[in-house]
């Protein structure tokens, strides 16, 4: 009995030792996998900005305003500084951005940087990061970029009615290495919903909008004009920074006759250009177009369309001079330094899987959930700064949701549990119905960050939680 009891002993021993050993040995892989991603993400955009003590002031008042969008006819309109959009704003690099926001409009907002890593308590975000700014008061915003690109700004406080009314403006930060094209359009795409009187419709986040893809406008625009004309010279080398403000519709642009190339997806520089090619560009999302235009094309009028959706839509159209063409820029586009491959992240398990979902009741009668709740009764999901994270979206609903984090940028790693390789970094990503999207993440900002559904609608009914990050 003691013989057999010791062999007993012993062989469970044996068989704890050896568990122990397959499990600490299986940690130490992940551990060790997600240090060599990290090394790969090692200076791929800065976790701080030095300051060139330079400050560039400016003011912005949010109010009332009539615009020409269809002309001769005036459309009522919230308006920064009485234009829609509002104005672009420049600046460098390094360069600090002060801005006085005045509130004159009937209700009270913010102003949310999309896409730039900003201060937490600059975010614009009320319950997260900052108070609303109640009608006749103001805020100043003050930070240093971290990146150079291409951003916007809009509110945060009823952002479904804020933004439709045209409450929203473009931040450009330029790097002053990048190469001088022969012309920069800024390109905000927009659509309205308008009246039969050419005024915005005041129905605002609708049961129909909210069973859809949020509200999808009758009119289509670029800089608040429809079918705007920009004029162009044969040989001209053109960057197009395109931004979508829409509410809910999602544009994929096509230019007619031309191969545009992409150079950055939300605002930062891809790994390498790639040709413009059914690229959905959603809510929120923004890309930078590198264009050479034909000498072959002088005196052509070139169609730009929008591709998404039963029908096509006309955009805009680029007028080639018919004098003669002028010598094409010749440089490399630009592209990002050092870029992460990550090719073994769909090794490592998620960490954490965002359940996408409606159900029915709320405010609205219908509610779009995070994980089977709705904001804010979500409670926040932790990560570490400087920790590589594989997070995925899992869409259990028949509509589109448009994932956007705030202060954190992001690289899209599987789709439906097969990897990828996209060579671009997001802040939102298109999640289809039925569809899942793993991100890779390593998340260098802290503080409490906004992550929701950039289809207003969906958002202002619910689908949005906030992540930590420590």
């Amino acid at each position: 009995m003691k013989i057999t009891h010791l062999v007993l002993s012993s062989l469970l021993g044996f068989c704890l030792s050896s568990s122990l050993g397959v499990a600490g040995q299986s940690d130490f892989s992940i551990s060790d996998l997600k240090k060599e991603l990290k090394n790969e993400f090692t200076n791929s955009y800065p976790e701080q900005q030095k300051p060139t003590g330079k400050i560039k002031s400016f003011e912005l008042v949010a109010a009332e305003n009539n615009i020409g969008i269809i002309p001769p006819y005036k459309t009522l309109v919230w308006a920064y500084n009485g234009m829609v959009p509002g104005p672009v704003i420049r600046i460098k690099l390094g360069d600090t951005l002060q801005l006085k926001l005045i509130n004159n409009l009937p209700q009270a907002t913010t102003i949310h940087w999309h896409g730039i890593r900003v201060p937490n308590a600059m975010d614009g975000v009320p319950g997260v990061t900052q108070a609303p700014v109640q009608s006749g008061d103001s805020f100043t915003y003050k930070f240093t970029p971290k990146d150079a690109g291409t951003f916007w700004f809009h509110p945060h406080v009823n952002a479904a009615e804020q933004i439709e009314r045209g409450l929203h403006g473009v931040l450009i930060v330029e790097d002053p290495d990048e190469p001088e094209y022969s012309q920069e359009f800024v390109w905000v795409l927009d659509d309205w919903l308008l009246t039969k009187d050419w005024q915005v419709s005041a129905n605002f986040v609708t049961r129909h909008d909210l069973a859809h893809d949020g509200r999808w406008g009758n009119v289509l625009t670029i800089n608040g004009r429809y079918q705007p004309i920009f004029q162009v010279k044969a040989g001209e080398r053109i960057r197009i920074r395109m931004i979508n403000v829409a509410n809910g519709r999602v544009f994929s642009p096509a230019f007619a006759r031309l191969m545009p190339y992409v150079i950055a997806v939300d605002g930062m520089l891809t790994e390498a250009p790639f040709p413009l090619q059914e690229f959905y560009v959603a809510p929120g999302n923004r890309v930078d177009l590198d264009i050479i235009i034909p000498k072959s094309l002088a005196g052509k009028k070139l169609l730009v369309q929008n591709l998404y959706g039963r029908q096509k839509s006309a955009l805009a159209f680029l007028q080639v001079a018919a004098e003669e063409a002028v010598e094409t820029p010749v440089f490399d586009s630009p592209r990002a330094i050092q870029f992460p491959r990550w090719a073994d992240a769909t090794k490592l398990p998620i960490e954490h899987e965002y359940v996408l979902n409606a159900k029915r009741g709320g405010v609205y009668g219908i509610s779009w959930t995070i994980d089977d709740k709705i904001w804010p009764e979500n409670a926040a999901y932790e990560l570490t700064s400087g920790q590589f994270y594989s997070l995925r979206f899992t869409n259990k609903s028949s509509r589109l949701h448009p994932m956007h984090l705030h202060g954190q940028f992001f690289k899209v790693i599987a789709k439906n549990g097969k990897a990828v390789e996209e060579r671009y970094w997001r802040d939102t990503v298109l999640i289809g119905p039925k569809q899942s999207i793993d991100i890779g993440i390593i998340p260098l900002d802290k503080g409490l960050w906004a992550n929701h559904c950039h289809i207003l609608e969906h958002a202002e009914a619910g689908m949005m939680t906030t992540i930590k990050v420590k």
